[in-house]
C-alpha cells in the first residue's frame, strides 16, 4: 500500500466517522476517501482547509485515485453511491442535489455536498473546540444507527453528558446502570472527566469520541471488547475502564486481562472498575473480581470498594 494511502486524515476520518454514529460498514477506508473528497481535503491540507465542493461519484473515485493512489474499479461505482453516499445522506453528512433538488434520481449529473453543520464540526477536529462540537452536534442530530432503530426511541434512556447535553441508550437495566455511571460515578470519582465510550445494548456504539481515544493511543477494532464505559480524566491523566454488571462480566482476572491487551497503547494509565446496581447483586460477584481494580454500588453512589493493592485509586504499572 502506498504512502499516501497510509496517510494519518484516512484514519482520521474513519474515527470520526464511528463518532459520527455511523455503522461499522461505513467505518472503512472506502468511507473514509468519500468524507475527505467531499471536503477537497488532500494530504497537505489541515482539517479547518476543508472546502463544500459540489462532487458527484465518478468524480469522487477520480479524487481518491488522485490524491490518495486509491484506485478503484469502475464497477465499483454503485459500491460507493450505495454503500457510502447513501448513508451519508441519510445521515445528514452530505446533501444530495443541493444544486438542483429536482435532478432526476440516478442522472449522471447528480452531486453531493457536505452539509454546513458537518462542515463547521470537521473544520474544528484536531483543535480544544473538538469534543464539545462534537457533543453539541450529537445532542442535536440523531445518528445513523439510532435512526435505524427507530422503533426503540420512545423508551429510550435520556443520559446527560456534558454541558446539559443528551444521548439516549436502548431501554433496560444495563443502559440505566450506564446512565448512572456517566451521571453518579463521574463527577464523584472523574471530576473534569470527558466521556470517551458509552456502549449501548442497542446498537452497541450510544456515544464514542473515537478521536480522542486515538489521540491516546488507542484504536479499537471490535466492538464486543469495549467496556461499557470510558472516561478520560487530563488533569490525571487517567482513563477508567467501566463495566457495567447487572446480570453477568465484572472485571474478572480474565477480563482484566484482556482490557489490558485491548488498551495496551494507552498513554494514559488505566483504571479497571466494576459498576453495580445494589450490593445484592454485586455479591453474587465477589468472589470473581479482579485485585487492583475498584468497585462502584449505584445504591451508594459515594463510596468506592478498592480490592487492594499498593494504592487506593488509580493505575497499575504491569
Amino acid at each position: 500500500m502506498s504512502k499516501a494511502n497510509n496517510h494519518k486524515h484516512i484514519s482520521d476520518a474513519i474515527n470520526i466517522l464511528a463518532a459520527l454514529g455511523m455503522p461499522k460498514a461505513q467505518q472503512n477506508e472506502r468511507s473514509a476517501l468519500c468524507l475527505l473528497a467531499l471536503l477537497n481535503l488532500t494530504p497537505e491540507k489541515k482539517w479547518n482547509d476543508a472546502e463544500k465542493p459540489l462532487i458527484g461519484i465518478t468524480p469522487i473515485m477520480d479524487w481518491a485515485r488522485e490524491h490518495y493512489q486509491k484506485d478503484y474499479a469502475p464497477n465499483t461505482r454503485e459500491t460507493v453511491r450505495r454503500q457510502t453516499m447513501h448513508q451519508f445522506v441519510e445521515a445528514g453528512i452530505a446533501l444530495y442535489n443541493p444544486d438542483k433538488p429536482d435532478r432526476p434520481v440516478n442522472s449522471p449529473k447528480a452531486v453531493y455536498q457536505i452539509e454546513d453543520t458537518v462542515l463547521e464540526l470537521l473544520r474544528s477536529f484536531g483543535t480544544s473546540a473538538w469534543h464539545d462540537n462534537l457533543t453539541s452536534y450529537l445532542a442535536d442530530r440523531d445518528t445513523l444507527a439510532a435512526r435505524y432503530a427507530m422503533e426503540r426511541e420512545q423508551n429510550r434512556v435520556p443520559v446527560k453528558i456534558a454541558n446539559g447535553k443528551e444521548i439516549t441508550l436502548s431501554p433496560g437495566e444495563h443502559s440505566e446502570l450506564i446512565r448512572d455511571i456517566i451521571e453518579e460515578f463521574g463527577p464523584r470519582f472523574v471530576p473534569g472527566g470527558v466521556l470517551i465510550y458509552a456502549g449501548d445494548t442497542g446498537d452497541k456504539w450510544g456515544y464514542f469520541d473515537a478521536p480522542l481515544l486515538s489521540d491516546l493511543g488507542v484504536s479499537v477494532d471490535s466492538h464486543g471488547k469495549m467496556p461499557d464505559v470510558v472516561l478520560f480524566c487530563p488533569k490525571r491523566k487517567w482513563l477508567f475502564l467501566v463495566e457495567s454488571v447487572t446480570s453477568h462480566g465484572p472485571v474478572d482476572g480474565k477480563r482484566h486481562a484482556e482490557l489490558s491487551l485491548l488498551f495496551a497503547n494507552s498513554q494514559a494509565g488505566l483504571v479497571y472498575v466494576t459498576a453495580f446496581p445494589n450490593r445484592s447483586i454485586m455479591g453474587r460477584y465477589l468472589g470473581e473480581i479482579a485485585w487492583e481494580t475498584e468497585v462502584w454500588v449505584a445504591d451508594a453512589p459515594s463510596h468506592l470498594i478498592h480490592f487492594n493493592g499498593e494504592r487506593f485509586l488509580g493505575p497499575y504499572k504491569d
